[in-house]
């Protein structure tokens, strides 16, 4: 089974994968040391956080997708509404605390390694969605695609985080959604650290961003 997940991918993939294993081997190992089910749920997390990068992956692999205005317009959309889920699992650092248990370096290391597979998850998305769409328009700044969308990136994970809405509420509960955000734009004083909140969000996936993309042509 663990052979299958190899099949097809790319060097990145693999560690990708080989990295997420990682994650769940260590909530595996902490559930059976301890017999505590905590941060069961961040493996849900993480799936979610994939679920952006597999959707631009399979894009990239379908040329028929992308070269359809439509089509393409539909999944776009659809990968804006999962995208922030995977920058989220930054904010699970929040749950660190010294429960005596296992020693907090271990805790601080699962969390940790879950929230850095969702930044490459997210980062390696965004990387593929530019590629498609600098395909479609060449004339298109990577600054112009990049700061939009890492803002509205820290639009979703506020929501998430704060607000305790998740992707499908987008259609589940679209009027509560609706209002709330209507409320955090009408009233940009009354919510200026919630603002704050967002502004430095967008900030420091953009740096992210921009500095995984350096690198990668350095190396």
């Amino acid at each position: 089974m663990i052979a299958g997940l190899y099949t097809g991918k790319t060097e990145l993939e693999k560690l990708l994968v080989l990295s997420c294993l990682f994650s769940i081997a260590l909530v595996g190992f902490r559930v059976f040391y301890t017999g505590q089910w905590l941060f069961v749920w961040l493996g849900w997390n993480l799936f979610l956080a994939a679920i952006p990068y597999l959707l631009t992956r399979t894009m990239i692999r379908k040329p028929s997708w992308v070269e359809n205005t439509a089509c393409f317009a539909v999944l776009v959309l659809v990968w804006l509404v999962f995208l922030p889920n995977s920058f989220y699992i930054i904010t699970d650092l929040f749950h660190l605390e010294d429960r005596k248990i296992v020693p907090l370096w271990f805790d601080l290391a699962l969390i940790f390694s879950f929230a850095w597979n969702g930044l490459l998850l997210g980062v390696s998305s965004i990387r593929q969605m530019e590629t498609m769409l600098r395909c479609k328009w060449q004339q298109l700044e990577d600054w112009q695609f990049v700061y939009p969308m890492m803002l509205l990136n820290a639009v979703g994970i506020y929501i998430g985080r704060y607000l305790r809405y998740n992707s499908w509420d987008v259609v589940t509960d679209p009027f509560s959604l609706a209002e709330d955000l209507l409320y955090l734009v009408a009233h940009p004083f009354r919510n200026r650290f919630d603002w704050s909140m967002i502004g430095c969000y967008a900030l420091l996936m953009a740096l992210i961003y921009f500095t995984l993309k350096k690198l990668n042509r350095v190396w």
